[in-house]
């Protein structure tokens, strides 16, 4: 999706030494990629990986890194290509960020995971210091809603939309067994619901009279899936009134697509059958276990891999629980791992305190992972 986001850019016109990408950058040649050197994020998509810059690969993907980039400042940086957010008073700014998350955090590819307080005060600081005129953030993780609510204030010039609410996964899509489903060589989903939702939009549609709106609501259909079951709640935060902007302002705009006349539905896509983007990588297990032949070493591999992903859910899931029991009893312990502050408010209040207590949890239980990031509220 990072790969395809970078690709609709250069086609709508920005200059390469004005995009930054971060990515860990192991898909390409990963042994478990059946065209090699070659990423889709559609079953009949195009390769999205020719000439993607190496701006922040590997270890050099960290918290540190993104929000050093963001703010322009070199000297923070670590590793990389030392490539910065070098923008101006006048300069507008559009961030995607597509990771796993949980209530309050971001995942990132490296330890430590990013918390929503920390990238909110990035953000202000970021205005206080007057190098942007209007920032967009579209960010795809499970709870991304939780990022911004009750943290990101108006007045910030700053307009925020997310795959999700602040309770709800987000979901991946075109997944093995799912109409679309990828190419048959494909043992995993090849891209994120949200975010092929605004860039399939924004590949055919003419960017200069779409607005930010518009987009979101067609987002916003398209991620509800028909409101059914395999679908989340898109959202929208900070300065609504931004979303009367037209999208070329952020994203270009490809000249051929100019004569397209903006469809307010979506005419380009059934509802397909998602899947929960915590569960992604089971559904890969499951599918190299699937058809790897009876008895070779690739079925007893993936088969270790599907009991180890459950086993380490099941332990994180225990620990929680009990934790949980111990501080507050048998029969109020789920009650209060699972009770949610009403709407609007952020996930807590002292964001010191529930870093410590995740740290401490880490040190005597092991990793959260990708998957123990869903009980972030239960800390909170």
């Amino acid at each position: 999706d990072v790969c395809h986001a970078y690709q609709l850019l250069r086609k709508g016109g920005l200059k390469e030494e004005n995009i930054i990408v971060f990515m860990y950058d192991d898909i390409a040649y990963s042994e478990e990629n059946p065209r090699p050197g070659v990423i889709i994020n559609s079953p009949h998509g195009e390769n999205v990986y020719e000439g993607v810059p190496k701006d922040y690969t590997g270890e050099d993907v960290t918290v540190g890194n993104f929000f050093a980039a963001l703010l322009g400042n070199k000297s923070a940086l670590s590793g990389g290509s030392g490539k910065v957010v070098d923008s101006g008073p006048n300069d507008r700014i559009f961030v995607f960020y597509s990771d796993h998350g949980g209530p309050g955090v971001l995942g990132m590819p490296t330890s430590p995971y990013m918390y929503a307080s920390d990238l909110v005060e990035v953000l202000k600081i970021k205005h206080a210091a007057g190098t942007y005129k209007s920032l967009v953030f579209y960010l795809e993780a499970c709870e991304s809603g939780s990022i911004f609510e009750g943290l990101l204030p108006e007045g910030l010039n700053i307009y925020a939309t997310t795959a999700a609410n602040a309770e709800e996964s987000s979901w991946g899509t075109y997944c093995p067994g799912e109409n679309p489903s990828p190419p048959p060589e494909y043992e995993t989903c090849l891209a994120d619901l949200y975010s092929v939702a605004w860039m399939e939009d924004s590949d055919i549609h003419n960017l200069q009279t779409e607005t930010l709106h518009q987009q979101y609501e067609l987002v916003k259909e398209r991620t509800s899936n028909g409101n059914s079951n395999y679908g989340s709640h898109v959202m929208q935060y900070g300065d609504i009134e931004l979303s009367k902007d037209s999208l070329f302002l952020y994203l270009g705009s490809n000249p051929s697509n100019e004569n397209f006349t903006f469809v307010g539905r979506n005419s380009l896509v059934p509802p397909s059958k998602a899947i929960n983007q915590r569960d992604a990588d089971l559904i890969h297990f499951w599918d190299k276990f699937r058809k790897a032949p009876q008895g070779s070493p690739r079925k007893a591999a993936a088969q270790k891999e599907v009991l180890e992903a459950m086993s380490h859910r099941m332990h994180i899931d225990d620990s929680i629980k009990l934790v949980g029991k111990l501080l507050f009893g048998m029969k109020k312990g789920p009650e209060v791992l699972t009770s949610v502050r009403p709407a609007g408010q952020p996930l807590v209040d002292d964001w010191d305190c529930l870093k410590t207590l995740v740290r401490t949890f880490e040190t005597y239980c092991g990793s959260l992972s990708q998957y123990g990031m869903k009980h972030m509220r239960s800390f909170a």
